[in-house]
């Protein structure tokens, strides 16, 4: 029998804003209006980075006029 097993990571807020640069504030903002899933084991909050990358939105590049 071949089984695989996911392991999923999860990072403390203030991984989360150091990683990305976006405030704890603003990530528990995104926790309470439901853009962002959180995890609560005990009195800590954990989010999944992946979920955390998704509020973030490349902002695409102008073309230099020549």
């Amino acid at each position: 029998m071949n089984t695989t097993t996911q392991h999923r990571s999860y990072e403390s807020l203030a991984q989360a804003a150091d990683r990305t640069g976006v405030s704890i504030r603003t990530l528990r903002r995104r926790i309470a209006c439901g853009q962002l899933a959180a995890y609560r084991t005990g009195r800590l909050i954990r989010v999944d980075p992946a979920d955390v990358d998704r509020l973030l939105t490349r902002i695409p590049t102008g073309f230099s006029r020549l």
